[in-house]
C-alpha cells in the first residue's frame, strides 16, 4: 500500500500524477515519484503530443525545457533512454518525461514545441548518436569535424580512437591513431594489511638486492 503523501509537494505531486495518467491513459507505461519530482515514461511515438500538452494545459503549465539527456544500457535491445526535464514556474513543479529507442529509430524532435531542444538532441546525437526525426539541423555540436563514434557511449574506448597533436613542421593540427605509450598494469590493493599474494612486476629487484 502505497504510503500517503505528507507534504504540500507530495500532494501535488500526486495530483499531477493523478491528472496525466487521466489525460494520457494507455499512452503512460510508467509515473514515479522520487526525491521531490514526478518521473513518467512514454512511447517515443507519443513524445511530441505529450509534451505540448505538458506546456500549454493550464494544469501543467511546463513552458520550460531545462534539458534532454542520454542514458545508455547497451544490453538492451532498446539501448538508450532520452530524458526531457521540464520546469513549470507557474505551478512551481518539476517533471521528467522518458522515452526509449535504439541505434536505428529516431526519437521525434520537438524542437517545434521547444526551440531551445535544437542544441540539446544535437548533443543527444553527437555524444550518443541518438537520431532526431525532423531535426533542422542535426550535426555534431561538441567534437570536431570528422569526429568517429559516440564518446559517452559505455562501449566507446576510454582512450579514444584517434588523437590530435599540432606537428611544428607542417604547421598545422593533425590527427594521428592512438598510441598507448605505457602498458596498462593490474594491481591488487583488495588486501592492504596483508599484503598482496602474487609477486608485482620490480619486486624481483628487491630479491636479488637481499641475496
Amino acid at each position: 500500500m502505497t504510503a500517503a503523501p505528507r507534504t504540500e509537494i507530495e500532494r501535488a505531486l500526486v495530483e499531477l500524477r493523478s491528472l496525466i495518467e487521466g489525460q494520457l491513459g494507455d499512452d503512460l507505461l510508467a509515473a514515479d515519484i522520487a526525491y521531490g519530482e514526478l518521473s513518467i515514461t512514454v512511447p517515443a511515438t507519443t513524445l511530441p503530443r505529450v509534451l505540448q500538452w505538458l506546456r500549454d494545459d493550464t494544469n501543467t503549465l511546463f513552458k520550460e525545457l531545462v534539458d534532454i539527456c542520454g542514458v545508455d544500457y547497451p544490453d538492451r535491445e532498446q539501448r538508450f533512454d532520452v530524458v526531457y526535464h521540464l520546469l513549470s514556474l507557474h505551478h512551481n513543479q518539476r517533471i521528467r518525461v522518458r522515452v526509449s529507442t535504439d541505434e536505428a529509430t529516431p526519437v521525434p524532435s520537438v524542437t517545434g514545441i521547444f526551440r531551445s531542444a535544437g542544441w540539446f538532441e544535437r548533443e543527444a546525437w553527437d555524444m550518443y548518436g541518438i537520431m532526431f526525426a525532423d531535426h533542422p539541423d542535426l550535426r555534431r555540436i561538441l567534437t570536431d569535424y570528422g569526429f568517429e563514434g559516440h564518446p559517452l557511449r559505455k562501449d566507446f574506448p576510454l582512450t579514444g580512437y584517434v588523437e590530435m597533436r599540432y606537428d611544428a613542421e607542417q604547421q598545422r593540427v593533425i590527427y594521428e591513431p592512438v598510441k598507448l605509450r605505457q602498458d596498462f598494469r593490474n594491481f591488487d590493493f583488495l588486501s592492504p594489511w596483508e599484503g598482496t599474494q602474487d609477486l608485482l612486476p620490480g619486486d624481483e629487484k628487491a630479491e636479488e638486492q637481499a641475496r
